[in-house]
């Protein structure tokens, strides 16, 4: 095996922070865990803040970001995997404070890894990355609620983003009547390649559900990537025994509505987690991924990207502007 390895390296300089490509060595890993050869990674906003020196993600540089890894066991260390095993690596430390998937190799524990599941291709995991276990988290809570198509329609926001873009596809595949709420006019996107049923923009849906308490009941279910005004419209408009859940807070950590929604209505609002789940749940949520959840354009929702793109990519997502998944490859 060569004794370095490249890596998304950033670094913090007199200046500020610094990104670049190195080669690093091996013995910069941690010493012990399962040396992975990575084959793809993802470009997430948690990746975005880590690259741009955000300390209440990575409080350690020179640091290599890039929560999500797929690859293949080099050194299965005294773990049960073999050395050539398929594997899976999303959440945990990985990536923020732990090197990540933006270097070629990791190495990390053995609790955080899964087996690739066998109906799904190491890039169609990366299509998926965190951002589609995540929106597949969502989903699930919808399904054990009870709720289903003909509930009426679930509202996704954030729908050019990595989970409001997978969500929506999801919820189509299974039959629901999916509206969503976005800042991009791209409906051919929306409407054609995810399968949305109804575009609203942002500005609308907050002027149009933020007046009152509560809004015209309208919606079986809800699924918010942003926080801030726009998930305090969708609570105020689910209806009875509805359910809102939230994993983002691009817009902003706050939310503003009144008790209302929740003793009138009976609506549950639930919080999504998927970095801290115990294996287990993951390894649910994957397999469904794989098999029945899988969309049939889930290649179409993201563009490969090389390290020299990284970068450019990083910005695009802190901007706001970036549409769909980009999928880094080694």
């Amino acid at each position: 095996m060569k004794e370095s390895f490249n890596a998304f390296l950033v670094s913090e300089k007199e200046e500020g922070i610094h990104q670049e490509i190195a080669q690093l060595p091996f013995s910069a890993l941690p010493s012990k865990g399962v040396l992975i050869k990575v084959s793809y990674s993802s470009v997430n906003f948690k990746d975005a803040l880590s690259a741009t020196g955000n300390k209440g993600v990575t409080k350690k540089f020179p640091h290599v970001p890039g929560i999500d890894a797929v690859g293949e066991v080099v050194d299965p260390d005294d773990s049960p995997y073999h050395k050539g095993d398929k594997v899976l690596v999303t959440g945990y430390d990985l990536g923020m404070n732990t090197w990540g998937g933006y270097g070629e190799y990791i190495k990390v524990p053995e609790s955080w890894i899964l087996p690739l599941p066998k109906d799904l291709s190491e890039k169609e995991s990366m299509c998926y990355g965190t951002a589609g276990l995540t929106a597949g988290l969502s989903v699930s809570k919808i399904l054990k609620a009870g709720i289903v198509p003909s509930n009426g329609p679930v509202i996704v926001s954030g729908a050019s983003g990595g989970v409001g873009s997978i969500s929506t596809a999801i919820l189509s595949k299974l039959g629901y009547e999916v509206h969503v709420i976005t800042s991009k006019n791209s409906p051919d996107y929306f409407q054609d390649t995810l399968g949305a049923s109804e575009i609203t923009s942002r500005e609308e849906f907050i002027a149009s559900h933020n007046k009152k308490p509560m809004s015209r009941p309208t919606y079986a279910a809800g699924i918010d990537c942003t926080g801030g005004e726009i998930l305090s419209g969708i609570v105020k408009s689910v209806k009875y025994n509805g359910v809102v859940t939230c994993c983002g807070m691009v817009a902003s950590p706050e939310i503003h509505t009144s008790i209302f929604p929740f003793i009138l209505r009976g609506i549950s609002l639930i919080g999504i987690d998927s970095v801290e789940i115990p294996l287990t749940s993951k390894k649910e949520i994957w397999q469904k991924l794989a098999k029945e959840w899988k969309p049939s354009q889930l290649t179409k929702l993201a563009k490969e990207i090389s390290l020299d793109q990284l970068s450019d990519e990083i910005s695009t997502i802190l901007k706001g502007k970036a549409k769909g998944r980009a999928i880094l490859t080694h």
